[in-house]
């Protein structure tokens, strides 16, 4: 599992696994799910991060995914 902070873009990206993406859902606003073939969930992001919680520390968020 990989979580990714990117605070450019205000986005969040966790990596459940490494197998091939083949199909991507926004499944609410912001909120994207990528599938592998076997319609498992392989990825979550989630777009405007700092808009969703005002007490999210981008910085904490990048200290604790590396």
């Amino acid at each position: 599992m990989k979580l990714k902070v990117d605070e450019q873009a205000d986005a969040l990206y966790l990596r459940l696994d490494d197998s091939e993406i083949v199909e991507s859902e926004e499944v609410s606003p912001g909120v994207v799910l990528d599938f592998n073939a076997d319609n498992q969930v392989v990825g979550i992001e989630i777009l405007n991060l700092s808009q969703r919680s005002n007490k999210m520390n981008m910085r904490e968020l990048q200290f604790l995914a590396a």
